[in-house]
């Protein structure tokens, strides 16, 4: 009866929804993002990182299996096995260096650093289908590299210093940005909903097969009130009801202005931390926030918009 409500519900959403409200979703995908950085913080003090993954990725599995079985089911063909690799892979690398840097970096940075992913994908897109970058995306990517070089800078010092952390935060973002590339080619073809089912899927695998081999097995002490919530958080809210949300609000409103609203999930992030945390943000580092996230604008605007269109001529003849 319930599944049948949301489906219902769901279909409806999919079909007519304001545009006004479809952004305020966005919004609200963004800020739940924004937010998981914070929980994944929380949790992974008491949950190993590639524990506290797997068990994500199996509840994101389970709900999206419940709730939409009758859309993925029918996709799960042996022809869908390569590509749900391919995206698996990317998305188990991402999130697996994400997750571990989060164990020696404050949040806000690593969503800041994370959100790079929107700087690199078009170059990820080259690499994979060889179809060139515009130049617009160069500019983005070296304002970019600069406002990571702002990052680096040791406090009341010229010297530049990224951490392990950060470094493997940057990998985390470039194999995100593989994962886009690769995900935006596949569901052409294949159903979204089972690409996503897949992704989380093989990502999980991945994640606890490698729990079981290098980290110790649950045990009570991740029973703690403040570790569960976290969990919850990010299975129920940031995984499940972020991925709705986004569908939803995608199909709504352009993609260029739902990419902008999107992209503001590390300023979510770093408000969230600095208030809850008490992350400490420098001037040197709040101008390298300032230029990446100029750098993630530049790389989803779409400028040819703001051109003037060329008038068309009417040839007259004797």
């Amino acid at each position: 009866m319930v599944k049948a409500g949301f489906n219902k519900l769901y279909s409806h959403l999919s079909r007519s929804f304001p545009p006004n409200l479809a952004r305020l979703m966005l919004v609200c995908c963004a800020a739940l993002w924004g937010g998981s950085y914070l929980m994944a913080k929380v949790a992974i003090r008491v949950i190993p990182p590639q524990w506290l993954m797997g068990l994500r990725m199996a509840g994101a599995c389970l709900l999206l299996m419940l709730l939409f079985h009758k859309r993925i089911v029918p996709h799960l063909k042996r022809n869908i096995i390569v590509p749900a690799l391919a995206v698996g892979l990317t998305y188990y690398t991402h999130m697996a260096l994400q997750t571990v840097a989060l164990q020696t970096m404050e949040p806000g940075r690593s969503a800041f650093l994370t959100a790079a992913y929107c700087v690199m994908t078009p170059f990820a897109i080259w690499a994979i289908f060889h179809r060139r970058p515009r130049i617009i995306n160069v500019i983005a990517a070296l304002v970019c590299l600069i406002g990571v070089g702002f990052v680096a800078l040791k406090p009341g010092t010229a010297t530049l210093s990224l951490t392990t952390g950060d470094w493997l935060t940057l990998a985390c973002a470039l194999s995100y940005a593989f994962n886009l590339a690769l995900m935006g080619h596949f569901t052409r073809t294949f159903s979204p909903l089972s690409m996503t089912f897949m992704q989380f899927a093989v990502a999980g695998v991945c994640f606890f097969f490698g729990a079981l081999v290098t980290e110790p097995m649950p045990n009570a002490s991740w029973l703690q009130t403040a570790t569960m919530l976290s969990f919850i958080y990010l299975v129920f809210l940031a995984t499940f009801a972020a991925q709705i949300m986004q569908n939803v609000g995608l199909a709504h409103i352009q993609a260029s202005s739902a990419s902008i609203i999107m992209c503001t999930e590390s300023l979510f992030s770093v408000a969230f931390s600095a208030m809850f945390m008490g992350e400490q943000i420098t001037a040197t580092t709040l101008v390298g926030f300032a230029l990446i996230f100029c750098a993630i604008l530049l790389s989803v605007v779409d400028f040819n918009k703001f051109l003037p269109k060329p008038k068309s001529q009417v040839i007259v003849t004797a």
